[in-house]
């Protein structure tokens, strides 16, 4: 009994390999879509790795919408790392839309990295990008701070080498800037927001990118800071810093000519004694005069107590 159970186990095994090479019910389901795969063709799918249900559900797709494809463009789109059924959706989407989309543009897209399908979506439904808060400043100094909302239509001729979303963000943050930049007030640009989109949209932004920009319609306004009164404000501080350090300059200066000019009256009054003293040894000076010297020298020191002077002694 356990042989014929083990040899069923083993047969039940085998079949199960055999249905995953050879997928007999995707077989059924292509002949009677119309499409012409053999079994050897799926056998040989799964030997070079390439799932049969995602080539022949799209040969499937296509021959159902009108669009030839062959079973070899569609492997050998996988193997190069396509998405297939991506571009055969894009394809029945063109060509419902009467949008002009060949096989090897489609692949080529997909293979650069974006979003086929999605592109034909936008290109049919055109797509809405807000743009971040953009800070700009009219000519009298106050801060605008913007929003706008750019519709763009997908261009199909230029996905392969166009510049993405990012890029037209930052030219229309650019505009906006430039435009706001140019106004000689922000009463001007707040009575006709418009202007700015007239402006920016003359520039021809899409220039070089994957998208055409069909309009560009300014969301928000509003004031931010009087910039240019603070540019002012720091200016007058600064200046008044830089005439601060300079007074304190010369004021160092003034102190240190003080100092000197003390320390040459001290120095020259040290050397008084001296003179007293050679006057006496020369007979130039008599004791007499000596006397008259120095009550004169007491009197201006009582004046200076008395006027609340230095009364020190000067000899």
């Amino acid at each position: 009994m356990l042989p014929y159970v083990g040899f069923a186990f083993l047969v039940l095994f085998l079949f199960m390999i055999f249905l995953y090479y050879v997928p007999i019910g995707l077989w059924l389901t292509a002949l009677f879509s119309g499409v012409r795969v053999s079994l050897i063709q799926l056998f040989l799918m799964r030997i070079r790795k390439v799932p049969p249900s995602v080539i022949v559900n799209a040969l499937i797709n296509s021959s159902k919408a009108g669009i030839p494809l062959t079973r070899d463009e569609l492997e050998a789109h996988y193997l190069a790392g396509g998405r297939v059924d991506k571009v055969v959706n894009a394809l029945i989407s063109a060509n419902k839309a009467n949008i002009e989309l060949d096989f090897n543009a489609a692949t080529a897209i997909d293979l650069a990295g974006r979003d086929v399908f999605e592109a034909v979506q936008v290109s049919v439904n055109p797509k809405v990008i807000n743009t971040p808060s953009v800070a700009a400043m009219a000519r009298d100094g106050i801060q605008l701070i913007t929003r706008a909302r750019v519709t763009v239509r997908a261009n199909i001729n230029r996905l392969v080498g166009g510049a993405g979303e990012e890029t037209i963000l930052a030219r229309v943050g650019e505009g906006i800037v430039s435009s706001i930049g140019s106004s000689e007030s922000h009463k001007a640009v707040l009575e006709n927001p418009d202007s700015i989109s007239k402006v920016v949209l003359a520039k021809g932004l899409d220039a070089g990118t994957a998208f055409t920009i069909l309009s560009i319609d300014i969301a928000d306004i509003d004031v931010g800071k009087n910039i240019g009164a603070q540019l002012q404000i720091d200016q007058a501080n600064a200046d008044k810093n830089i005439a601060q350090a300079k007074a304190e300059e010369r004021r160092a200066m003034a102190i240190a000519l003080e100092q000197e000019m003390k320390a040459k009256v001290i120095e020259a009054e040290s050397q008084i004694p001296q003179a007293i003293a050679e006057s006496f040894r020369s007979g130039n000076l008599g004791i007499m005069d000596y006397y008259r010297l120095r009550n004169i020298q007491a009197d201006t020191n009582m004046r200076n107590s008395i006027s609340g002077g230095d009364p020190g002694d000067k000899t």
